[in-house]
């Protein structure tokens, strides 16, 4: 119960501070004390989940936001813990660097095609975007029976929220980056 309280006090701090608020507005704002108030910020109290449904409701943030743990600055995925997903009998490899999380709006993956692998995709959610780079080789990316090819550092932004293709139309493996991007 103590590493949730310091993850609390943490959280309130960083928030507060970030709002620039005193630990007077604070209490205006929550109905919970100024003294209680301190007191979590030290880590030297234990408030109930009303107490946390005050103070998050008064401040207009999440209760998750006080009590999970915040993200790291900075993350590292290594290629090797990466469970890659493969379709057209492995010729084309995704590797979600990044996958989908309820509070960002997009996801970013790695993307390997073989010299002919070919995957159609389904639409999208209304609204969402794809963004493609091409690292190496070859890619021919269709959109509503439009065709359009794209080589090593050549990019490409489309609404996916319609039936669309990717195929390597060159000679040798195809290196890309894609991200998609999700409407609010």
């Amino acid at each position: 119960m103590e590493e949730i309280n310091l993850i609390i006090a943490k959280n309130l701090k960083a928030f507060r501070e970030s709002k620039k608020l005193s630990l007077e507005k604070v209490a205006e704002l929550t109905g919970v004390s100024k003294t209680m108030i301190g007191q979590i910020e030290r880590g030297e109290s234990s408030p109930t989940i009303t107490t946390i449904w005050k103070i998050a409701n008064g401040l207009k943030i999440s209760f998750t936001s006080l009590i999970n743990s915040p993200q790291q600055d900075t993350k590292v995925i290594l290629r090797s813990e990466i469970q890659a997903l493969s379709e057209d009998n492995g010729k084309y490899r995704v590797y979600p660097n990044f996958p989908f999380e309820d509070d960002k709006r997009f996801e970013v993956y790695s993307v390997e095609i073989e010299k002919g692998g070919f995957l159609s995709a389904d639409s999208h959610r209304e609204g969402t975007e794809e963004f493609i780079t091409v690292f190496e080789g070859e890619l021919t990316v269709r959109v509503n029976n439009t065709e359009y090819t794209l080589r090593n550092g050549d990019s490409i932004r489309f609404k996916a929220d319609r039936q669309h293709a990717y195929h390597n139309s060159g000679d040798i493996l195809t290196r890309l980056s894609m991200i998609l991007y999700y409407p609010i």
